[in-house]
């Protein structure tokens, strides 16, 4: 990628340094043709200013005759001839001769001052310094003319530049926007992948596959996230390994102790008095608890793993809140809990498994919460073709830090208030799976009861549906 804009690039630099130079050319020039024009226009006023001196100093020494005036002739006469050298640097062409002619000129005036100044000579002493001033004007408007005309050389040459930039910026707009297609085409969208694979990282799914196209160095990331994807899976199915051999080694050891719980309470080895039977009533209720928190660890795991759709069947909905009631009659007791149930007697068409552990979950999880004597809210309505189910419990609620995190598996929060076992933080985990399998959405609701309000939206008949549907029904209830 980086040899490709390197390529891209050396077209524009290289526009770019000629502009810079055939400027930088063309201010040199204007300069040059700025200081030839000032230095010859100052000594062409320099020469006509010695002039008149000269011409000055001679009449006055053929009047006087006074040796005194003669050197001052021959001091200006040196400084005309230094003037005329000057000049003779910066001139060309034309202007050059008639500077010859000026200095031949000037030694035929200075030979004739020098060798006898008469009055004789006045007239044609004054006649030979007008054809010296008119030479002084011929080289000045000589100069001119090759000002003008260097003037327009540069005019030309500007105009030449300008069309040689044109002409390249002509070429080079193509290449800029080809360069912007190829950028846009050839990294956007490799850049779009890599930030959509990053997403999909950061939300868990592991299941597709990270493939970039493009250039090398993005496709070589890529790979690497590639690598990070199939590393965070094989995490993923250790974890879930994990929990299905320990859920496998807990359920042999706690049937042992159901049995022999439930052979205490028929009395198999002898009549119970009341203390007790008590006491065995408590241990065959917390060996419930402890199987239910093993029926998740289990149906968490193999809903990671899995990937068959739902097992939907027909069946009534009051029944299945009276099983789940039931089974949860001993610590709704002990809680002294009491129970608002209102539900309408729908059918649904669903995964029954699923939707008895959703309520088994969200009821126990109201009960833990709740205070003793406080009440347990279960609703169920129709909305058109959706099932609104929600749960809620007289406790304190859930504090907003922790409303974005309580769905993640294995976060526990705050210990709950009253029960001996804590619960494994998966409950609520796998109300979002199970509810998501289904295409609904879980929603916290504040203000209709004082301590947590869970709302399930769900549709009454749900199907087994694809993969990358429940994918996006599972990020809407994340969302929501």
């Amino acid at each position: 990628m980086l040899t490709g804009l390197a390529l891209i690039a050396v077209p524009l630099l290289t526009a770019i340094l000629t502009a810079v130079l055939q400027i930088r050319d063309l201010a040199n020039t204007g300069q040059k043709i700025i200081v030839e024009g000032v230095t010859t226009a100052r000594a062409s006023q320099a020469l006509f200013a010695q002039i008149a001196s000269l011409e000055r100093t001679a009449r006055l020494y053929s009047v006087l005759n006074d040796p005194k005036l003669l050197d001052v002739y021959r001091s200006q006469d040196a400084g005309l001839t230094l003037t005329q050298q000057q000049l003779s640097q910066h001139a060309a062409g034309d202007a050059r001769k008639t500077l010859s002619d000026l200095a031949a000129q000037q030694a035929g005036i200075r030979e004739s001052v020098l060798s006898a100044g008469g009055a004789g000579e006045s007239a044609d002493l004054s006649s030979r310094f007008a054809q010296l001033s008119g030479l002084v004007e011929q080289v000045a408007e000589q100069s001119n003319a090759e000002v003008d005309k260097q003037v327009a050389a540069l005019e030309a040459q500007t105009l030449e530049a300008r069309k040689r930039l044109l002409y390249l910026a002509a070429l080079l707009l193509p290449l800029a926007l080809v360069a912007i297609v190829v950028l846009t085409v050839g990294v956007g969208k490799p850049l779009r992948q890599l930030d959509r694979a990053i997403s999909e990282l950061g939300e868990g799914k592991l299941t597709d596959t990270i493939a970039v196209a493009g250039p090398h160095d993005l496709e070589r990331l890529g790979r690497q996230l590639e690598w990070l994807r199939q590393r965070l899976l094989e995490l993923a199915h250790e974890r879930n390994r994990f929990l299905r051999h320990m859920s496998h080694e807990l359920k042999t050891p706690l049937a042992n102790i159901r049995e022999g719980t439930e052979l205490l309470m028929d009395g198999a080895v002898g009549e119970l008095d009341s203390n007790q039977r008590e006491v065995a009533a408590i241990l065959r209720e917390n060996g419930i608890k402890l199987q239910r928190m093993i029926e998740n660890l289990l149906s968490f795991s193999a809903w990671q793993t899995s990937s068959v759709g739902l097992e939907a069947t027909e069946f009534r909905l009051r029944p299945l809140v009276k099983q789940v009631l039931e089974n949860q009659q001993l610590t709704l007791l002990s809680q002294r809990a009491r129970l608002d149930v209102q539900v309408e007697d729908v059918t649904l068409m669903a995964d029954r498994g699923k939707i008895r552990l959703i309520l088994e979950n969200l009821v126990s999880n109201a009960v833990k919460y709740s205070p003793k004597g406080g009440t347990i809210h279960l609703q169920a309505r129709t909305a058109g073709a959706q099932l609104i189910l929600d749960v809620a419990d007289s406790g304190p609620g859930i504090p907003p830090p922790e409303r974005e995190h309580i769905f993640e598996a294995f976060y526990t929060g705050r210990a709950a208030k009253s029960g001996s076992i804590k619960g494994t933080g998966i409950g609520l985990s796998v109300v979002l799976e199970f509810v998501a399998a289904h295409g609904g959405t879980v929603e916290i609701i504040d203000g209709q009861f004082p301590g947590a309000h869970f709302r399930i939206t769900m549709p009454i008949r749900a199907t087994s549906g694809d993969r990358p549907a429940r994918r996006e029904a599972k990020a809407q209830a994340h969302a929501a």
